[in-house]
């Protein structure tokens, strides 16, 4: 009796060519979606209470906003602030931010899903600010 391997007649090459082609449509996808899809865009208006830039490889440019608050209505409490955390890429727009520390501002932005260490540490990305007349 003569044995027969049942994978002998398989064509191995084509079975790894769509094999990692289908993986890397798949992770593509993911990046693309995880990375590169904007999920909301809009603008924000509210004080510029600081800008940095930091990181210690990545620099990146990090900002936060003051949005107004609730005024607690027992007398002698604080007020609670909504603070709105950002980050910038642009080199134009990060300078623009530097002179306007303190001041009312209204910043456009994008949010992405995610991003990656260089883009900065928030998923809102501002690309356009000026300032509040």
């Amino acid at each position: 009796m003569e044995f027969k391997n049942p994978l002998a007649g398989i064509r191995w090459g084509r079975i790894i060519l769509w094999t990692t082609l289908a993986v890397v449509i798949a992770v593509g996808g993911y990046m693309y979606y995880s990375f590169g899809l904007v999920y909301s865009d809009g603008y924000r208006d509210g004080t510029l209470i600081k800008f940095s830039r930091k990181g210690y490889i990545f620099k990146t440019y990090e900002g936060e906003l003051n949005q107004g608050g609730i005024v607690n209505p027992v007398p002698g409490t604080a007020m609670t602030n909504q603070i709105w955390r950002f980050s910038v890429k642009d080199d134009a727009v990060a300078e623009k931010l530097n002179g306007l520390g303190g001041r009312q501002v209204r910043l456009h932005y994008k949010q992405y899903n995610r991003n990656f260490v260089w883009e900065g540490e928030t998923n809102y990305i501002v690309d356009n600010a000026e300032e509040v007349k």
